[in-house]
Formats: structure tokens, C-alpha cells, sequence
């Protein structure tokens, strides 16, 4: 005969099995192609059809993430920053977030240098992508892998 006690543990091992399989159920079968479009269509916003350079960039973040929920980031890009050129912007996007374009910070030929330093959601193990766009209207980037073990943005409803 089954204790109180076994027929709990039985009961709690079935229930989290079958929340488990429901959750599972709910993410829709092609969601990292849906997050590759977000990316593609979030980067597309910003640069247009302009093509965009490797150099200049330096994306600097830690490489293991032990929590996404706040993560330390800095872009700095080489530039003189005169009136004739500079930075004008500087965009962070994050493949694996439900939204990936995550901060867009405008400069001008004042700001002294073309560096930014902040904190940021990751959602989970993927690329990071810093773009700078200068006053001449080119894009420059670097990008860095990261790996996430606690995973932020699990908002529901999101990609």
C-alpha cells in the first residue's frame, strides 16, 4: 500500500511533468527564426540598406553571464569626434531577446569621446551586436558570443 508521503511525492512528480510539457507546448516550433527575423528586421530599421564595416568598434561584455538580468556593457568607438567627424550614434542589439534592439544613445561632436557604458537584459546565450553610425552616414560594428546561465526576458507572449 502507497504512505501519504509516496502518493504526494507521485503527485508533485506528475504535476511538474505535465507543466513542464505544457510550457514546452506553448513556444512555437520555429521561434529562433522568428527571433533571427526580429534581429534582421530591428538592424534593417536602423542601417537601411547601407552596409556596415567591421573596425572602429569595441564591444567589450562579459563572455560567461552568470545572470541576464543585469549585465555590464561598453561600446567605444575610435573617432575624433570634430564637428566634421564623429559619432553620431551608437546602437546595441541582443540576438536571443524578445526585443533585440535593446539601446540606441545619440552623440554629438561635444560628447568628447564615442564611448558608452551601461547595463543591459540578456535573454539568453547568443551574439551581442554594437553598430556605430558616424557623421558621414557609415555604419561600423563588432559583435560579441556570449553565454548566458540564467536566462532574463521570459515576459510571455514575447519572441
Amino acid at each position: 500500500m502507497t504512505s501519504r508521503r509516496e502518493f504526494l511525492v507521485l503527485a508533485c512528480g506528475a504535476a511538474s511533468a505535465a507543466a513542464a510539457g505544457v510550457a514546452q507546448a506553448q513556444l512555437p516550433p520555429n521561434i529562433e527564426a522568428l527571433r533571427k527575423a526580429a534581429l534582421q528586421q530591428a538592424m534593417r530599421k536602423v542601417v537601411g540598406n547601407a552596409p556596415v564595416r567591421s573596425g572602429k568598434v569595441k564591444l567589450e561584455l562579459p563572455p560567461l553571464i552568470d545572470n541576464g538580468n543585469t549585465v555590464p556593457l561598453s561600446v567605444a568607438v575610435d573617432s575624433p569626434m570634430t564637428t566634421a567627424d564623429h559619432v553620431s550614434a551608437i546602437h546595441v542589439f541582443v540576438e536571443k531577446n524578445p526585443q533585440p534592439y535593446v539601446i540606441s544613445a545619440h552623440l554629438g561632436p561635444r560628447a568628447g569621446r564615442a564611448r558608452i557604458a551601461t547595463r543591459v537584459r540578456i535573454a539568453d546565450t547568443g551574439t551581442v551586436i554594437a553598430i556605430a553610425q558616424t557623421s558621414d552616414g557609415s555604419f561600423w560594428s563588432d559583435s560579441v558570443s556570449v553565454v548566458v546561465t540564467l536566462s532574463a526576458c521570459l515576459e510571455d507572449g514575447l519572441i
